[in-house]
């Protein structure tokens, strides 16, 4: 079983940045994928990001690419979310999620972990 704990959210102006970090922990060999998600209010939950634990494919949504950038610290066993540019539409609670599985790393269906989620906000 893995264990996930986001950090890092926050409230910040339209322009602004945030990094969020997600520790990752417990059985942690069996993990093929790592990505982010988020869900604002009313609205589904939404794929932002992934990478495969290797590092040898990374997928960003269309709407945060060239301003989010995901990384990760395999020796730490954390990920990164580096956010810039940020804007209201940004707004939404951001969740880390790994996978055991192969599959395409947008789905969220691929992903078996979770963790509690980060608000982000961003005013205007």
């Amino acid at each position: 079983q893995v264990q996930l704990v986001e950090s890092g959210g926050g409230l910040v102006q339209t322009g602004g940045s945030l990094r969020l970090s997600c520790i990752v922990s417990g059985r942690t060999t069996g993990i093929h994928a790592m990505g982010w998600f988020r869900q604002a209010p009313e609205n589904d939950r939404e794929f932002v990001c992934a990478t495969s634990r290797i590092g040898s494919d990374t997928l960003y949504a269309e709407a945060v690419q060239g301003r989010f950038r995901i990384f990760k610290d395999n020796a730490k066993n954390a990920l990164y979310l580096q956010m810039d540019n940020l804007k209201p539409e940004d707004t939404a609670v951001y969740h880390c999620a790994t996978s055991s599985m192969s599959g395409v790393l947008s789905s969220p269906y691929r992903y078996e972990s979770w963790g509690q989620g980060t608000q982000v906000t961003v005013s205007s």
